[in-house]
């Protein structure tokens, strides 16, 4: 007899899940008008629904809870880390659906996010210690809360942020949950695994629907919550101490969205602009400049979430002093490749509007 693996099994009840809710939810969010219309930073011609992602939580937390009730491996799971998770998911979840409908100032998601935050180092989901490269591990102490708020703010905002194309946070965000599952499964972190396999079903399922041309968007409550799960994950993965370097391996995993946002709050900072308004800054806006079109973009920007998917997991088994090292020279590679794609897409953009030269009539030129 085949046994079936557990984690494929959370996976296809996600999808399948994910598949049955989505038309529901898609037909609800027009009913009560939530939907995206077009606009200047906008990249598609129609108004399309929203809060899609209002079926990640269904999903994921619904099927993390109804897991513990069934046979299985999860009847023996924690319960103190799901109740942490399933508590700080609410304000972030009721933080994007007020979003999606009429907007929320950018201090009022900080202060949310940070109390989401706060819940997971409540619940035993926090930074207790540093790596040091010189030597033992640094015990943080007092810094644990205010490490695990500043972890989880980069983390949601960065999924945020990227949210920019048809599939691109959804495809990423599954790039790195299939990540974290590997490497939860090397050295037998079943939390993780548990996790990453219900966001990894439910992202298949909605790729479904918003995969371009997207018919639903996950919104502001879809990019929040993957955000805040990624975190929590991701601090679970060091919870005991399982990863090579505190946090440096989600890190790697999550690169393209963190760097993404990095650059973005440093641009606007510099430039005298506030570090929330938004801009045609991207990485996804960047590489449409330079003439792909949207499919190609988030395509390209996936194999290149799956390239540092696979460099977290290599770092894995490094020692910590070269697995620093070798993340500092990523972080390096990463922003001159961001800025040389901008010169290239500026240079084709005062090209289109630059007009030809005018050719001259044959009766004013001159001959010698």
């Amino acid at each position: 007899m085949i046994r079936i693996p557990y984690s494929l099994i959370l996976a296809a009840c996600a999808m399948a899940a994910t598949l049955l809710i989505m038309p529901w939810l898609m037909a609800w969010a027009r009913r009560i008008g939530a939907l995206d219309h077009p606009g200047p930073r906008r990249v598609h011609q129609e108004p399309v629904p929203t809060m899609g992602g209002l079926a990640f939580a269904l999903a994921v937390l619904g099927g993390a809870w109804l897991a513990r009730v069934f046979p299985g491996p999860a009847i023996l799971l924690e319960v103190r880390p799901l109740v942490g998770i399933t508590l700080a998911s609410i304000p972030i979840l009721a933080l994007g659906i007020t979003d999606d409908l009429r907007g929320t100032p950018p201090w009022a998601k900080l202060g949310v996010q940070a109390c989401a935050g706060l819940v997971l180092y409540h619940f035993g989901l926090g930074v207790p210690t540093l790596t040091n490269p010189l030597g033992d591990a640094v015990q943080l102490g007092w810094l644990n809360a205010p490490l695990t708020v500043i972890w989880v703010l980069i983390v949601i905002n960065a999924v945020n942020l990227i949210d920019g194309l048809d599939g691109l946070a959804s495809g990423v965000v599954l790039i790195a949950c299939v990540t974290l599952w590997w490497a939860a499964r090397s050295h037998g972190d079943f939390y993780v695994m548990f996790f990453s396999s219900l966001m990894i079903g439910t992202l298949a399922g909605f790729l479904r629907f918003n995969f371009p041309p997207a018919r639903v968007f996950m919104g502001d409550t879809g990019s929040q919550f993957l955000g805040l799960m990624l975190a929590a994950v991701s601090l679970l993965e060091n919870r005991k101490g399982t990863a090579t370097v505190t946090l440096l391996f989600p890190l790697v995993a999550l690169a393209l969205p963190i760097f993404d946002s990095a650059l973005a709050f440093f641009r606007r900072a510099s430039a005298g602009r506030h570090v929330f308004q938004a801009d045609s800054e991207h990485i996804h806006h960047r590489l449409l400049r330079l003439g792909l079109t949207h499919k190609q973009v988030t395509v390209l920007l996936w194999a290149l979430s799956g390239l540092l998917g696979l460099v977290a997991v290599l770092l894995a088994g490094q020692p910590r002093g070269r697995a620093l090292l070798f993340a500092a020279g990523l972080g390096l590679l990463l922003f001159v490749v961001f800025e040389r794609i901008e010169i290239e897409g500026r240079k084709r953009l005062e090209g289109r509007r630059t007009p030809p030269p005018a050719t001259p009539r044959p009766q004013d030129q001159t001959h010698k």
